[in-house]
């Protein structure tokens, strides 16, 4: 059903995988992708920290590869009960990323208007939560931006939902990095109720990114140094 309040159309902005540490993640990246992550930044209003690749390709212009990690000793700045963003204070998934390694859990879309998007979900019946300020420090100065956080941290879809996300100003990540060597390539999800997130995808004006019908799995299909590499979420 088309939206009736559209919301400029949202984009793939970046990819999250989860590491027990950020040495884990890098050396996941290597092995897997064939590439050192680059610089990123902390987190403290979630108390989290990341390195960075970029992913930017012809369908997927401005996309980057977050590997994102707890910081040791640092708590974030969040309100007592409130839970960091996607899923990374969950036992479950805690427990199956120190077991299997780091992992491809999420992915995040860009929008031009993140509470218009916000509402737009509501209206398909779905919480995306509120609209979190946050902000880290990068080499070319802070990035800022506004991204929705629910108060218990859940992804929803098995990470299917998109967090929104929409950047202050013109300026992205993605700007500073240097040239792609991995580039995203294609996106789809498969769920057992494929026409909810088609339908949430649809009322955010989504685009790259396909529902199928099946067991919750976000897969990526990525060109890298080391040739096409699949990642799979398979249900985390």
């Amino acid at each position: 059903m088309p939206n009736s309040n559209p919301v400029m159309a949202s984009v793939v902005d970046h990819l999250v995988v989860l590491a027990a540490s950020l040495e884990q993640g890098c050396a996941w990246s290597k092995r897997v992708l064939g590439v050192t992550p680059g610089a990123g930044g902390e987190h403290p209003l979630m108390g989290s920290h990341n390195r960075l690749i970029n992913a930017s390709s012809r369908s997927f212009s401005r996309a980057y590869i977050e590997i994102i990690a707890i910081q040791p000793g640092v708590s974030g700045r969040r309100a007592a009960g409130q839970k960091r963003w996607f899923d990374m204070d969950d036992p479950a998934l805690q427990a199956r990323v120190a077991k299997d390694g780091p992992q491809l859990i999420h992915f995040v879309a860009g929008v031009s208007d993140v509470a218009a998007a916000v509402k737009a979900l509501a209206a398909q019946g779905l919480d995306r939560g509120d609209v979190v300020q946050a902000s880290r420090q990068s080499a070319a100065g802070l990035l800022s931006w506004r991204i929705t956080v629910r108060d218990d941290g859940q992804r929803l879809f098995y990470g299917g939902l998109p967090t929104l996300i929409q950047w202050d100003g013109t300026a992205h990540p993605v700007d500073v990095m240097a040239p792609a060597d991995v580039t995203l390539e294609a996106l789809e999800f498969s769920h057992p109720r494929p026409a909810s997130l088609t339908d949430a995808y649809s009322a955010i004006e989504l685009t790259g990114v396909t529902a199928t019908q099946g067991a919750p799995n976000l897969r990526v299909t990525l060109m890298t140094p080391l040739g096409r590499v699949v990642l799979e979420s398979k249900g985390a």
